[in-house]
């Protein structure tokens, strides 16, 4: 008797796979809206992390700043053993190479030895130092500013970059749409030419353009999705989330905004993200000529020491008591003599004005650059704010004349096909018409995206893009 199977296991994975492909399919024929894909690419995009993480670097570097002003507080514990053979002359302690024995200069050599034990502790403090430590605590707070100003500056570039990536892509689509549709209105044109060249009411030569016109459809279909796959490449890169294929709002290719034609609020141009970052960058670089010049004033530092010693060799050890001595370890570390030392230390480097002097002119001139740079970019986003009113301007009046041209291609196609099917045009009027109705389809799906790409333009120039993505909100609903 054949054992029952159990095939409650197949069924449920089937369904756990079933399960999965399903939400795949879903995740795939998702909206990715323009606001997502904003977050998708200020959370993803690995320019702005590191950016974010060279803002942190500036913040904990003004942290630690501030805490060098903090008094520097060490302790020493050292036990030794060796002898105490001392000697009069003069010497130099050399990078450290000298032995510091003290003991008494004996006729001769001995080796007698014993430990020694010294125990310290010291605390010394720059508590004065003329301006030197707040203009040093200044310049690392000017440059953790100028960090957090790039990475404004890199995530609204980054916007802009996505929002034109989407923008592309959804023309791209549309694109690719009226190339389809192209082939198919050539397709059947095609097979009714053919059919009346059988029929012999037209010449045979018009089957053979009918098929040129085929193959031109086939190939202008083929560029369009080339160069859609380009673009969803590029937004996939933008938003750094694997490439595949991209379900878009198509509202942009349907509406504008309504207040479109609305004067916007005055702006100042000053505060534009880049302009922002190029100013900070000129702070940044005062600052550090300020820290530069008070680096060379003197500084004012209290001082304290104390001090405990021990050693093996007695207080009375010399020539005439050489036996005065024990090479035992604890008693020769444990501490018998101590000492202490407060006081006030000044001190003044007073070549170091040569050299600060040659490095605030370096950073002058660095800071001198930086202004440069800000009065070109400054000039450049003057001329583009200029050029994106204009465009706008043109984009509203092509979106305004292309009703009217799609309408007469539509007309004309319609006519000429009805012609040609009643033997009273040719196969290239029809052929043109042809042309001319793909090209007015085309120019209305890119019209409304034409005027969103003015807006970002503008939007961007301006260095507020809430102003287009509020355009979008509206818009949208």
């Amino acid at each position: 008797m054949l054992k029952s199977m159990d095939i409650r296991k197949p069924i449920g994975l089937m369904a756990v796979l079933m399960g999965g492909l399903l939400s795949a399919a879903n995740a795939q024929d998702s909206t990715l809206t323009l606001q997502q894909a904003l977050e998708t690419g200020l959370h993803n995009y690995q320019s702005i992390k590191a950016k974010e993480n060279y803002q942190k670097a500036a913040a904990a570097n003004v942290t630690a700043t501030r805490r060098e002003y903090l008094p520097d507080l060490s302790f020493q514990a050292q036990n030794a053993f060796g002898t105490v053979n001392g000697q009069n002359g003069p010497f130099e302690g050399y990078k450290g190479w000298t032995v510091s024995s003290s003991g008494p200069a004996l006729a001769q050599q001995n080796w007698n030895s014993a430990f020694g034990g010294i125990y310290a502790m010291n605390i010394s403090w720059d508590f004065i130092q003329f301006g030197r430590q707040k203009a040093k605590v200044n310049a690392a707070k000017f440059q953790e500013a100028s960090n957090a100003a790039d990475l404004a500056q890199e995530q609204f570039q980054q916007q802009v970059r996505i929002a034109g990536a989407y923008l592309n892509l959804l023309a791209a689509q549309r694109l690719r749409k009226s190339m389809e549709s192209n082939l198919q209105r050539a397709q059947d044109l095609k097979r009714m030419i053919t059919a009346r060249a059988v029929g012999g009411l037209n010449p045979g030569v018009d089957s053979s353009i009918a098929n040129s016109e085929v193959s031109k459809a086939q190939i202008s279909l083929v560029d369009a999705i080339n160069y859609e796959d380009q673009q969803q490449n590029f937004l996939a890169q933008m938003i750094d989330i694997p490439g595949r294929r991209f379900l878009l709002d198509t509202f942009f290719v349907s509406k504008i905004p309504a207040d479109l034609l609305h004067p916007q609020d005055t702006f100042d141009l000053r505060n534009q993200p880049i302009l922002r970052f190029y100013d900070s960058r000129i702070q940044a670089s005062e600052a550090s000529v300020d820290y530069i010049k008070k680096s060379m004033l003197p500084k004012i530092t209290a001082m304290g020491i104390l001090q405990t010693r021990g050693s093996g060799f007695d207080y009375d050890y010399s020539q005439a008591n050489l036996s005065h001595y024990s090479s035992a370890y604890w008693n020769g570390v444990n501490p018998t003599r101590s000492n202490y030392l407060l006081g006030i230390n000044a001190s003044w480097t007073i070549t170091d004005w040569t050299r600060t002097k040659a490095q605030a002119q370096r950073q002058h001139f660095t800071s001198e650059a930086y202004r440069n740079e800000y009065e070109l970019q400054y000039s450049t986003l003057q001329h583009q704010l200029d050029l994106a009113k204009q465009q706008l301007q043109n984009s509203i009046a092509k979106y305004e004349q292309v009703p009217f041209g799609l309408k007469a291609s539509s007309d004309a196609y319609l006519q000429k096909s009805t012609l040609y099917e009643n033997g009273l045009s040719n196969i290239a009027d029809l052929a043109q018409a042809l042309y001319n109705l793909n090209r007015a389809e085309t120019d209305r799906d890119l019209a409304y995206n034409g005027i969103w790409q003015s807006l970002l333009y503008q939007a961007a120039t301006e260095g507020d893009l809430q102003v287009f993505l509020t355009q979008v909100a509206s818009a949208g609903k």
